[in-house]
This record gives C-alpha cells, sequence and structure tokens, in this order.
C-alpha cells in the first residue's frame, strides 16, 4: 500500500471493527486524475477498490482510503458546466426555502460548495451564502464571482470560526460531501455547531437502494467513501445529538437520497419518511452481506453485453468514441476493460476536461464540435444519468448515422428512426 492509500480499520459511521469485504472491482487511478500531454507517457498509481459492510451497524464503505489532497486539491468538476445540475440546484434550493421559510438574509453554508452553483441559487433568493471547498482553483473562482468560498475541509475547529465570524446558518447543505469525506463524524459535529437552533442541514449522496437496483456500480470510486443507506444515517446522527427527520428519494446522479436533519430539540416534526425507507431498506434485504455479494454478478452481465457490442463494432472496422468523462467513468472502463484500443476519443462540455487524457487510460478528451467533425460510428454514453438530454441535443449526430449505446443502468442502443 503506497504511503496515499491506507487500509480502513474500523467503521466511518460506528467506528466497529466487524468489517466484511462483499464487492472488490478493478483497482483503478483516483477517478478525476486527468492528465496533460506531457505525462501521457507516465504510468498512474491505481489503488484498490473493495467495498466493505459493517457487521454492527449495517454502513457499506470502502476499505481502502486515499489521501483527500490527492482527491480534491486540483478538482476538475465544476457543477456549472452541466445545464442539467444547474436546474437541479435551482429547484433545490426553491424547494428548501419554500419547505423551511429561512429568514431573509439568514446564512446558507454549502460544505462542498465547488463552484458555487448552488449557493448562487440561494444568493438570488436574498439569502447570505458561504461556501466550503479543499479544491483551491475553484474555490478563488467562486469568490471572484461573488460567492465567497473558503478553500478548506470542513472541520468542527473551522465550524467554531464560522460561526464566530458569520454567525450561526439557518441552512446548512452538503451534496455528495458524506460520500467523499472520511471523517463523518468530525463533519456533523461542525455542522451541530455551526446550525442555528431551528436550522436545518440538507444533504444528498447516492442512495444505496439505486445503486443496488439499477447496477450503478460505477458510481464506486476512491472520491466516494461510503454508499449510505438510511438505517445507518439515522442511528449515527442520533449519536451526534441530531435528528434526522426527513428523507426523500431524488433523481440526481442516477438516483440519490436527499436527508433533512435538525437539532434533536428543534420542532421539525418527523414525517414518516424515514421509517418507510428503513423499511423500504430492509425488504430489500440491502443490508445483509449475500445480497451485496450477488451484486457482482449483476455487474459482470452487463459488462459482458457491453463488451460484446463493443467488440462486434471494432470488428466490424467502426469507430467508437465516448461522451462525458465523469468520474464514475474511471470505474466503468478499468472494470469492463474498455481502453483506447476500443475508444478513440471522448467528448466533453467541461472546458475544465477538454485537452486532457483521462485517468490511466489516457484517451483524449475533446470538445463536443469533435464528435462532428470526426464523425465516430458509435459514441458510448460514459455520463449516462444524463443520457436523455444528450441524445435530445444531439439528433443531428443520430440522424448523420452515428447510433449512441448507454452502459447503465442497462446497455441500450439509439440510433434515428
Amino acid at each position: 500500500m503506497s504511503d496515499a492509500c491506507r487500509r480502513r480499520e474500523t467503521c466511518q459511521l460506528c467506528g466497529g471493527r466487524d468489517l466484511e469485504r462483499v464487492l472488490s472491482l478493478t483497482a483503478t487511478p483516483p477517478a478525476n486524475a486527468f492528465v496533460g500531454a506531457a505525462d501521457v507517457g507516465a504510468a498512474q498509481p491505481a489503488y484498490p477498490l473493495e467495498v466493505a459492510l459493517c457487521g454492527s451497524c449495517r454502513h457499506v464503505q470502502l476499505l481502502d482510503i486515499v489521501d483527500p489532497s490527492v482527491l480534491f486539491e486540483n478538482y476538475v468538476y465544476v457543477s456549472g458546466t452541466s445545464p442539467a445540475f444547474v436546474q437541479h440546484f435551482e429547484d433545490y434550493a426553491a424547494e428548501v426555502t419554500s419547505r423551511f421559510s429561512p429568514a431573509a438574509g439568514g446564512l446558507v453554508v454549502d460544505i462542498g460548495s465547488n463552484d458555487g452553483t448552488l449557493l448562487s441559487a440561494f444568493q438570488s433568493r436574498g439569502h447570505r451564502v458561504l461556501g466550503i471547498d479543499p479544491a483551491r482553483d475553484i474555490a478563488a473562482a467562486a469568490t471572484a464571482r461573488g460567492i465567497e468560498t473558503r478553500a478548506a475541509f470542513f472541520t468542527d475547529e473551522l465550524a467554531a470560526d464560522l460561526a464566530a465570524e458569520h454567525g450561526n446558518a439557518a441552512v446548512i447543505t452538503a451534496n455528495n460531501v458524506f460520500a467523499h469525506a472520511e471523517d463523518l463524524a468530525g463533519i456533523t459535529d461542525g455542522v451541530r455547531r455551526l446550525l442555528a437552533a431551528d436550522g436545518v442541514f440538507v444533504f444528498e449522496v447516492s442512495y444505496l437502494v439505486d445503486v443496488y437496483e439499477s447496477t450503478l456500480f460505477d458510481t464506486i470510486y476512491h472520491e466516494h467513501l461510503a454508499y449510505h443507506s438510511v438505517t445507518p444515517l439515522a442511528a449515527f446522527f442520533a449519536r451526534h445529538d441530531l435528528r434526522l427527520f426527513a428523507a426523500e428519494r431524488v433523481a440526481s446522479h442516477g438516483g440519490s437520497l436527499r436527508g433533512y436533519v435538525c437539532h434533536q430539540s428543534a420542532e421539525w416534526p418527523d414525517d414518516g419518511s424515514v421509517a418507510a425507507l428503513i423499511s423500504l431498506e430492509h425488504g430489500l434485504s440491502l443490508h445483509e452481506a449475500a445480497t451485496l455479494r450477488a451484486f457482482s454478478a449483476k455487474i459482470d452481465g452487463i459488462g459482458a453485453e457491453l463488451g460484446g457490442r463493443l467488440r462486434d463494432l471494432k470488428a466490424s472496422g467502426k469507430s467508437v468514441a465516448a461522451f462525458g468523462a465523469p468520474a464514475k467513468a474511471t470505474t466503468l472502463m478499468y472494470h469492463f476493460g474498455i481502453g483506447p484500443e476500443t475508444i478513440d476519443f471522448i467528448v466533453d462540455d467541461s472546458p475544465l476536461k477538454q485537452g486532457l487524457f483521462s485517468p490511466g487510460m489516457h484517451i483524449p478528451v475533446l470538445p463536443v464540435t469533435e464528435m462532428y467533425a470526426r464523425r465516430p460510428d458509435a459514441v458510448v454514453v460514459l455520463a449516462w444519468n444524463f443520457a436523455a438530454p444528450i441524445i435530445a441535443n444531439h439528433q443531428a449526430y443520430l440522424d448523420a448515422g452515428g447510433q449512441f449505446i448507454v452502459p447503465l443502468p442497462e446497455v441500450s442502443a439509439h440510433a434515428a428512426e
């Protein structure tokens, strides 16, 4: 094991030592470790991707933890390049403000605020906003755009400083941070310290139910240390003197969980949704090792089908490209063995990724215009959670004789009718 990666010894949520490995995927480089042309010839370190179940609280988590400074300080993902996510965060801010009516001018803090897309939606509704994000360049750019952003990891100590400087927060949000961060206890203690007495902490994470039911295995990568479900989360918040009083399933990232948390003494009522999702999880036997082990066979079936389609295309002399360079693509391409011998190039809307090369595989990432200039016979939609708008926006590519192949939740092909 390298200095940049360590093996987990205790459960992330409860500290228990009864960790049972239930899934092993192919080792990969960090999923967002894109490289420039000068580094294409250099091998990148790959780290294990093994998933464990805690026998005590039933939390599902990665066994191997990559140093967060390796993963996040030079981050290349930004929310604002995706129209779908801009709309998602606009709807998110509208729902939170409508449901909880934070006072005008109240402080909204976003942990892992990225480029400030969500905070912009709160700011436009008259709230003071503050972002916390360790990606230095992205944080600086957000601040320059008027979304004050502290380039740091969120901790209990930082929360104390922020409370002294800005006052307590009416709303704290964290989107995928509860999947990205290892010290969830420290973050949660900081949330409790910074949150106003009647404030609400709102978080979104990929939901283990959707990962399992829709075989969304490619959401497993080193940035995502946790694969959350309501059963262990409810107990975790209670141990930190907070209360998960509502939870709902939302469509982002192929299927996510949005949770609403308050102080134990706050008056926000439980609405029955937490109990309903816990019942759903138990009905699926989601916290049983045998259930999660069977997941591997479902993954292998999809890999065989996708690999067969791509081999047939290449055997017939066809060219293949890919659309989207999300982090999840690294897991999918490595585990299914899809590399530069199959994918000629990747197109992506993000200027931060264009001109770079994909992690480990070193496939060039180009502007979307190159899909029309080079006219590949088929394009694999690696950003499959945006497949519908991608296909709708590029009907011209289909009309010219191309086809899109969507790998998940099930393999499907799309051509002009």
